[in-house]
């Protein structure tokens, strides 16, 4: 059973489907699934390990066409009021040729991807939430919201940054808050942006300028928490100037093209991502800062590496909720999320500050890097998912 059905338990779903055969029967238990409509405008970058994923999976044809290739990113580093924007770091966007190493994609259609490929697959899907459970010897007892029973040998937590399901396990996270928020709209802009992404980080926090199909554009602004609160509260023309102090003229005019919200910042990181025939997955088990557009990505890398783990066990013969399988999963995903969520928090206190020495630092550390083409392309890997010990799905082979 996966708690559960946002990108995550989905797609953990569809990959124990299609690896354990009818041998297993899979179920996700949200009550979102019993939604008809959802109000997400947000946008994902997902990377080239995930993209090979969903390939895998066969949702990534129905979404393609939608989905906008980033094609070059640019960092640069200034001061609100700064009249020029210098780049100190560009990328090339191909992990190899003809590959780019994200796709920026609407979350909308790819969840319904995800639900249709779900459906196809024999997922069982349940429109509550698990309310409670209880672990035994070799089943774990589920009472779901609806006041309905069922027995799994596994349950799975994907229900989100405030699961419900880790905390009735008693496992603590521990982390803090930013004092930050992620203001996120979409813009429709005068010009083409012909893939390219750009990042610019401002004293309050990373403005990123990310492409989507069409002349348009997601915008991810972070600033200070009451800032964010009051922005979004402005009258429509106020906002309009507020974004387009940061956004700039290279695009040409610009207008807001869906709604804006804030969304507050925080570090997250479960004690453990596993308890007894239990597993965490997704923001269940980690939360960390958007200034790398890895939370999503980071997420799928956990479902990947857990599927492959269970499957493998289930070939042998072995319980697939045994704690020896659950502890193969752990090791595998603890220490990568650790270092992510150290690297994302020390980039964001790197930049997200006013000092001159820290800023003369970093625009130096900036500018080596952009020479070092070898450093470079390991940034692009990594961002893209395809370093360390890489899943089967995310190199894009079936379990």
């Amino acid at each position: 059973m996966i708690g559960g059905g946002g990108f995550a338990g989905l797609s953990l779903a569809i990959a124990l489907r299609q690896g354990l055969g009818d041998a297993f029967s899979v179920a996700v238990a949200d009550p979102a699934l019993g939604k008809t409509h959802s109000d997400d405008a947000r946008t994902s970058a997902i990377a080239a390990a995930a993209r090979r994923l969903f390939e895998t999976l066969g949702v990534w044809d129905e979404v393609a066409g939608e989905a906008q290739p980033i094609l070059d990113m640019v960092v640069t580093d200034s001061r609100l009021h700064d009249a020029m924007r210098p780049a100190f770091l560009t990328f090339d966007g191909e992990v190899a040729p003809g590959e780019p190493f994200a796709h920026m994609v609407e979350n909308q259609p790819l969840v319904d991807a995800l639900m249709a490929q779900a459906k196809a697959a024999g997922v069982a899907l349940y429109a509550s939430a698990v309310s409670d459970f209880e672990a035994g010897a070799e089943r774990v007892s589920l009472t779901l919201s609806d006041g309905s029973v069922a027995t799994a040998r596994l349950l799975i937590a994907a229900d989100g940054g405030r699961s419900s399901i880790r905390e009735r396990a008693g496992i603590p996270s521990y982390g803090w808050t930013y004092e930050q928020a992620g203001i996120v709209t979409t813009v429709a802009h005068e010009r083409e942006h012909h893939g390219r992404a750009e990042e610019h980080f401002l004293p309050a926090g990373p403005f990123a300028i990310l492409p989507l199909k069409g002349r348009r554009s997601s915008i991810v602004w972070t600033e200070a928490a009451r800032e964010a609160e009051r922005i979004v509260a402005l009258p429509d023309d106020e906002f309009h100037a507020e974004l387009e102090r940061r956004f700039g003229l290279r695009l040409g005019d610009i207008e807001v093209a869906g709604p804006r919200r804030a969304y507050p910042l925080g570090l997250s990181v479960a004690r453990t991502f596993i308890a007894e025939r239990l597993a965490l997955i997704g923001d269940a088990a980690h939360i960390i800062h958007p200034i790398a557009g890895q939370g999503l990505n980071l997420g799928l890398r956990d479902v990947a590496a857990l599927a492959e783990t269970i499957v493998d066990a289930a070939r042998l013969g072995l319980d697939i909720g045994s704690p020896a399988v659950l502890e193969r999963y752990q090791r595998w995903r603890r220490f990568d999320t650790m270092a992510m969520g150290v690297a994302t928090d020390g980039l964001n206190r790197l930049f997200s500050n006013r000092s001159d020495v820290l800023r003369l630092v970093r625009d130096v550390g900036l500018g080596l890097v952009d020479r070092v083409p070898a450093l470079k392309g390991l940034f692009i890997r990594e961002a893209a998912g395809l370093t360390g010990e890489v899943p089967k799905l995310l190199r894009g082979e079936a379990l």
